[in-house]
């Protein structure tokens, strides 16, 4: 296969296994406290962070490790789903629960969560891109646009969230 068409059509491994790989993470991090799991940015390269947000029906909260790039004092990431279709769950608890808190490798943080756009989404986009080269190939496999996702910190606010 060509170096174009690699472009055009990425690999993913099967679904069962990214959902696989995800459970083992989240498991890792438990087990250990939090102390395995979580890493900073890397140069050219994304860390991971643990997002705490209320759910959107049942009111309390729920937790996921996401990656994630630093834009100044903001965290941003990418509501991508593995790349599947739909919207991941906690994209959509923080559309209607924005503020949340997450999880880093120095501690934990007050955020309030909003997808960017027009500008803001063109320029975090373009960082993500020189990140991940196959990024916009991967954006293709899905039907809908993959929300860009900016955690701001939220100042004085408590590091707990209610529910």
């Amino acid at each position: 296969m060509s170096i174009e068409n690699r472009a055009k059509n990425p690999w993913l491994p099967p679904r069962w296994f990214i959902r696989l790989a995800w459970s083992v993470h989240r498991r890792l991090y438990r087990v250990s406290g939090g102390r395995v799991g979580l890493w900073r940015p890397r140069v050219n390269g994304w860390g991971t962070l643990r997002l705490t947000v209320v759910g959107r029906r049942t009111g309390q909260q729920r937790s996921v490790i996401l990656g994630y790039i630093e834009d100044g004092s903001n965290l941003v990431t990418l509501a991508m789903n593995g790349w599947g279709e739909g919207e991941p769950g906690w994209w959509l608890n923080l559309q209607t629960h924005p503020e949340a808190s997450v999880d880093l490798v120095d501690g934990r943080r007050s955020v309030r969560g909003h997808a960017a756009t027009g500008d803001e989404r063109l320029r975090l986009w373009a960082r993500w891109r020189e990140i991940d080269k196959n990024l916009d190939a991967y954006a293709a496999l899905r039907s809908s646009e993959t929300a860009v996702v900016v955690l701001e910190p939220r100042s004085g606010a408590p590091d707990t969230l209610p529910g």
